[in-house]
């Protein structure tokens, strides 16, 4: 039986599990992450994690057929050096150098947001297809793009970035320096500024007296003040949806893929965002066959996603 590890490097955990080729997790185990600080530090951290993993599975590093590792930033899959990563403080970080020289074991680096739709491709809501596109709304919005059964990167390892195109011309500044993003509008970040916006235009909603009653706004709140028939969340929702199918669409366009994924935590919403969505993006994608062709479903492995990704590099590398 293969077995391989899977390590996902996120800012606030390392993630460990031994995947079996069948793409199931054996064993597990996560440490802080404690970003950012030294790069060593955090090197010794991912070894320990990887060793608890291995221990818990009754195993030695030594005994696995390969590891990989989802770790985010800019990661050259060619050198094994993560060259730039904001989260983590990673500045030509010899990741797979250092990983591989420790364990003896051949080792595969890949960007986390790839990794995890790579996971989605192997044994998630993507399994089965030619090609796929998988989009994270979360703080901010990850994407990774499979075709043909490979991890597309780009000529220097950082394409994929969906959600630094822009969908609204000198509109909301990114975080990223542009002005108008995918991310700005569409991820889980993105929703809250949105749902701060309209609770102020319209202080005597639902919507505005659950943000005063919370001293909080979460991407749920414009969605529970809309179940409850409130105007301005609904104002809210659909604004979000009409951004999103925006972005899903202009994706569609490019690459037609045989699926769309997306994920996060607005994802829970289920149908009340799906239904709308996949109208929308139908009205207005280029071609009536792919909004047929390309179905959109919601992620299926949750933060699994990137550790069985990572464990199946291997296979995109090959």
């Amino acid at each position: 039986m293969e077995r391989h590890l899977g390590i996902d490097i996120g800012g606030t955990n390392i993630a460990c599990g031994i995947v079996n080729e069948n793409c199931e997790i054996i064993a597990r185990s996560k440490v802080k992450t404690n970003s950012p600080r030294p790069y060593a530090e955090i090197l010794a951290d991912i070894i320990r994690a990887a060793e608890l993993a291995c221990a818990e599975a009754g195993m030695t590093p030594q005994q696995l057929d390969s590891i990989g590792i989802g770790c985010p930033g800019t990661c050259n899959q060619a050198t094994g050096v993560v060259e730039y990563s904001n989260n983590l403080g990673f500045v030509n970080a010899p990741l797979r150098t250092d990983i591989e020289a420790k364990f003896g074991v051949p080792t595969y680096l890949g960007n986390d947001a790839d990794a995890a739709a790579y996971g989605e491709y192997c044994a998630g809501a993507a399994k089965g297809a030619a090609s796929a596109v998988v989009i994270t709304l979360g703080t901010g919005v990850g994407s990774g793009i499979i075709i043909d059964g490979k991890i597309y990167s780009g000529s220097n390892f950082a394409g994929g970035e969906i959600g630094h195109t822009v969908i609204e011309v000198d509109g909301r500044q990114c975080t990223c320096g542009r002005k108008g993003c995918f991310e700005a509008y569409s991820s889980a970040t993105g929703l809250v500024n949105t749902t701060r916006e309209y609770a102020e235009k319209y202080p005597q909603s639902l919507m505005a007296d659950l943000i005063k009653k919370d001293g909080k706004v979460s991407a749920r709140t414009a969605y529970i003040a809309m179940k409850q028939g409130d105007e301005a969340g609904k104002l809210v929702t659909d604004l979000y949806v009409k951004y999103l199918a925006v972005g899903i669409t202009n994706v569609i366009n490019i690459f037609q893929p045989d699926i769309l994924c997306i994920g996060g935590g607005v994802c829970n919403e289920g149908d009340t965002l799906l239904i709308p969505l996949k109208k929308a993006v139908a009205e207005q994608v280029y071609s009536k066959r792919s909004a047929k062709n390309t179905g959109i479903v919601i992620c299926s492995l949750g933060n699994d996603a990137g550790i069985i990704g990572a464990a199946m590099l291997h296979r995109s590398c090959k």
